[in-house]
């Protein structure tokens, strides 16, 4: 018959206190993370457009106008 081991404890350093914990803003973004994260989501929007037949890729390749 197994022995019953007892759970283990997490053995941390203690409780936290205020002075120790910065407050962080995940929605809080640099211009340059939400510029990424608005081309991102273009990509993907034409990415879905393709997907479903429509036609809305670049209006210009290699620096020229692409004729819509």
């Amino acid at each position: 018959m197994p022995r019953h081991v007892p759970a283990r404890r997490w053995a941390g350093p203690g409780p936290l206190r205020r002075d120790d914990v910065h407050p962080v803003r995940p929605y809080v973004l640099t211009a340059e993370e939400r510029q990424r994260r608005r081309e991102q989501r273009g990509r993907r929007r034409t990415l879905w457009l393709a997907v479903h037949g429509i036609d809305a890729g670049p209006r210009w390749i290699h620096g020229l106008e692409v004729a819509g």
